[in-house]
């Protein structure tokens, strides 16, 4: 089948499954091709492991055997607990042809559950990377962080997107195309003309202004009730977390090793004909980790004519180490675009029942609403401007300001 460069939309998706290259008992159902992914369905079995690795240049079944420490029946539903990695076959497999490649990455309502999970191949040496023409078994490790989960075979963790060519847009071809179509709007306390940055990805920052609701972010409780991931509006949101405030000096103390979900100040739009998503970013000194859950599809971020444009990305942040401090405006994660292939057939929204596009703090589907994470009636006409942000390159020498972020210089650890 003949692709042009680029991410993989729906429609080769479902092309590559007709054609076998994407193989499972029972065909892949429809419903799980995404604008610009495909979500994995977890198998019968998990096996208890007592450390994480990679095969290298064995199978994972042969590899399997070393670590293994028992099987648990998903069929039924099973308990995996805290800070125990797991493994488990899921039921897709590949047949990739030789010009395509694939990247995992958790799932939007997984990351937010704190659960760590990423896929493992044959002869793999990387995690979450499936080479060009791959063929064999793919493998999910899970690792629950903060809550002891429950899960059954078929539902679905993780994400794969497939990939030809090197489609990644470099800065300048990024502030081209958002002025074509814009990708980045203004959010809370954004002051008249300030700009938004690019530096091999786009910079996000950190709302905690707490205009128009009463907090800025959840904490995971320790020591919290099982957490059944088939539920859905089951929970009560006190149960499993904390409403998070900044201080009297309007800073957010991170302690470490707790998890937190914050959202970002700007608005995030992705434009049909690009995919994004969300790296891992460690400022330098490597205190902090932001975001599990990556990917963000064509189509995120076009809400109603009667919205302000984009949507917050609900950013999923654990400090390492020692308590880290942030304050409001504070980059804190980056985006990064590839071009698509093809527009894809239906973009994500309302048409493929998307939870997220109207998102502000929101919880996973398990919770029940938590009112309180809304902005309050009104208040987005106040907070948000309509007008794109202006996008430039910290690179780029006609700029002209000479002052790199802190989160972009090279720091001591120790900070001496």
């Amino acid at each position: 089948m003949a692709i042009a460069h680029g991410v993989l939309p729906r429609q080769s998706i479902r092309q590559l499954v007709d054609a076998g290259h994407v193989t499972a008992d029972g065909g892949v159902p429809d419903a799980n091709i995404q604008p610009a992914s495909l979500d994995l369905r977890i198998g019968d079995t998990a096996y208890r492991l007592r450390c994480s690795f990679l095969p290298g240049s064995q199978r994972v079944r042969d590899k399997l055997r070393e670590y293994q420490m028992g099987e648990l029946d998903l069929t039924r539903g099973a308990v995996l607990e805290q800070n125990r990695p797991y493994l488990i076959p899921l039921r897709e497999g590949l047949r990739l042809p030789p010009d395509i490649r694939a990247r995992a990455n958790p799932r939007s309502s997984t990351g937010r559950l704190d659960v760590f999970t990423r896929i493992v191949t044959d002869q793999g040496q990387h995690f979450d990377e499936v080479p060009r023409g791959y063929e064999g078994e793919l493998f999910l490790e899970v690792i629950p962080r903060s809550f002891t989960i429950k899960v059954r075979s078929g539902i679905t963790l993780n994400q794969l997107r497939f990939v030809t060519g090197t489609p990644r847009l470099d800065d300048r071809s990024l502030v081209e195309a958002h002025k074509v179509q814009p990708i980045v709007f203004p959010g809370s306390k954004v002051d008249p003309g300030e700009r938004a940055w690019v530096s091999d990805g786009l910079f996000l920052s950190v709302d905690l202004s707490g205009q128009g609701r009463r907090f800025v972010g959840y904490r995971a409780k320790r020591s919290s009730a099982l957490l059944d991931l088939e539920r859905q509006a089951t929970y009560e949101v006190d149960d499993f977390w904390e409403r998070v405030q900044p201080n009297s000096a309007g800073r957010l103390i991170l302690e470490p090793e707790e998890f937190y979900l914050l959202v970002s100040r700007e608005r995030v739009r992705i434009p049909p004909n690009l995919a994004a998503e969300m790296a891992a970013y460690d400022p330098t000194s490597g205190e902090l980790r932001t975001h599990y859950a990556g990917f963000f599809d064509p189509g995120f971020g076009y809400v109603g004519p009667d919205d302000p444009p984009g949507t917050h990305a609900v950013l999923e942040v654990r400090a390492h180490d020692v308590s880290f401090a942030l304050e409001h405006g504070q980059r804190l994660c980056k985006l990064t675009f590839e071009t698509m292939s093809a527009e894809p057939d239906i973009a994500y929204g309302s048409g493929l029942g998307s939870r997220y596009q109207r998102q502000y703090l929101a919880l996973g589907r398990q919770f029940k609403a938590d009112k309180g994470a809304q902005l309050e009636k009104g208040s987005e006409l106040l907070l948000f401007g309509e007008q794109p942000m202006q996008l430039e390159s910290l690179d780029d020498p006609r700029n002209g300001h000479g002052e790199r972020p802190l989160e972009l210089s090279t720091r001591d650890p120790l900070g001496t």
